[in-house]
């Protein structure tokens, strides 16, 4: 079972983000990069079929300038077989991220597309079901456990209610979440002979896919600060507090 899985460079999850002064976006000027913690998730996964047997090859894609290829080399180091840039400068939105994904999914003959359940850049939540309905594939989103039984992919999803079990025939696509796995760390030897691995290259033309803009991005605000809090001496008060603001009815 050949298995595809995405993974996108973002800003660290470590690092203050700061806005542009003029409101166009996200200052990335010097900032640092990592994978997308969602998609190393999914990564680890597809090593861990492929070490009980399942899986047979894992092809990592990323999308993006040619920077993308730390991400990409990260994952060469963690374990995957091979790796796929598509080249662009361009801002890619989910949809077309999920038509790329899509006309390589069919051109590598592709079984099981895993993908992170959102990137932490945009928190969209997107390419993962747009994916699936593209290729008209079964799906599940938030997987936080995975088994396979036969030709069935059983997977538990953590809901407000408990867990939700749902069982996929493959083809399918199944987008991940944090409690599914710990991702490895990348021994130095592996890190060391991933810079030397070829890394496939592609473009959007070439797969048929226009990245035409469908979405315009207004402003970018930072959220505004947290105020402090109140201390009260009672919850007649504080019930008193909140009726004044007119947050419960008198």
């Amino acid at each position: 079972m050949k298995v595809l899985v995405g993974v996108k460079r973002v800003i660290d999850a470590s690092v203050v983000v700061r806005v542009k002064r003029d409101g166009s976006g996200v200052d990335l000027d010097g900032v640092k990069m990592a994978t997308n913690p969602f998609d190393e998730i999914a990564l680890e996964e597809a090593i861990r079929l492929r070490e009980r047997g399942i899986a047979t090859e894992i092809l990592a894609v990323s999308i993006g300038t040619p920077k993308a290829e730390e991400t990409l080399r990260a994952a060469l180091a963690m374990g995957a077989d091979r790796a796929l840039l598509i080249e662009t400068e361009n801002r890619v939105e989910p949809l077309a991220v999920a038509k790329l994904l899509k006309a390589v999914a069919l051109a590598e003959g592709v079984e099981l597309a895993l993908l992170g359940r959102q990137a932490i850049d945009d928190d969209a939540a997107q390419t993962g079901p747009m994916l699936a309905a593209l290729l008209d594939w079964p799906q599940a989103t938030f997987a936080a456990g995975l088994e396979f039984v036969g030709p069935v992919v059983r997977v538990e999803r953590e809901i407000d209610a408990g867990i939700q079990v749902m069982e996929l025939r493959l083809p399918a696509v199944i987008t991940v979440d944090l409690r599914l796995n710990t991702p490895r760390f990348a021994p130095l030897p592996k890190i060391m002979a991933a810079r030397k691995r070829p890394i496939e290259r592609q473009t959007p033309a070439a797969l048929g896919v226009d990245l035409a803009p469908r979405l315009a991005v207004l402003r970018t605000e930072e959220p505004a600060g947290r105020q402090a809090g109140e201390r009260l001496s009672s919850a007649a008060e504080l019930v008193a507090r909140l009726r004044e603001r007119g947050l419960v009815e008198p």
